[in-house]
């Protein structure tokens, strides 16, 4: 079963937020669950710094050697920054998906809506509703 920290919100599209509490900028990545079900990271892309989203919006892509995915904003805002190390070392995304696997930070504006806990993800990554 892949590592599920508790400190972190989750999407159903399986990315993660961190830094909610302080409720101006978070970050964002995919789970490690996500990154063993796509296998080999090879190229990643991110939004451009600048850019503002809606959550849900696709902001980038992830390709592995069986897939491309699409990465979605979890919240609403502005992208503030990202990380250039998984754009030049894709494999980060694998080897450390809650840390240096990280994809971009957001500045939110507006209230979170639709994350789940870390027990609410592990329900739905184990298949139990």
């Amino acid at each position: 079963m892949s590592n599920i920290p508790d400190e972190l919100s989750y999407t159903k599209e399986h990315e993660w937020v961190a830094g909610l509490d302080d409720g101006i900028t978070v970050t964002v990545g995919i789970t490690a669950y996500a990154a063993e079900a796509l296998g080999d990271v090879v190229f990643v892309q991110l939004p451009e710094v600048g850019a503002t989203v809606e959550p849900g919006d696709s902001v980038g892509e992830v390709e592995s050697t069986k897939s491309v995915s699409e990465i979605y904003a979890p919240l609403g805002g502005e992208i503030v920054e990202v990380n250039q190390a998984v754009v030049d070392t894709p494999d980060l995304v694998n080897n450390d998906p809650y840390g240096e696997g990280w994809m971009f930070r957001v500045r939110v504006e507006g209230d979170p809506e639709d994350l789940l806990s870390a027990e609410e993800y592990t329900a739905l990554t184990s298949g139990e509703s």
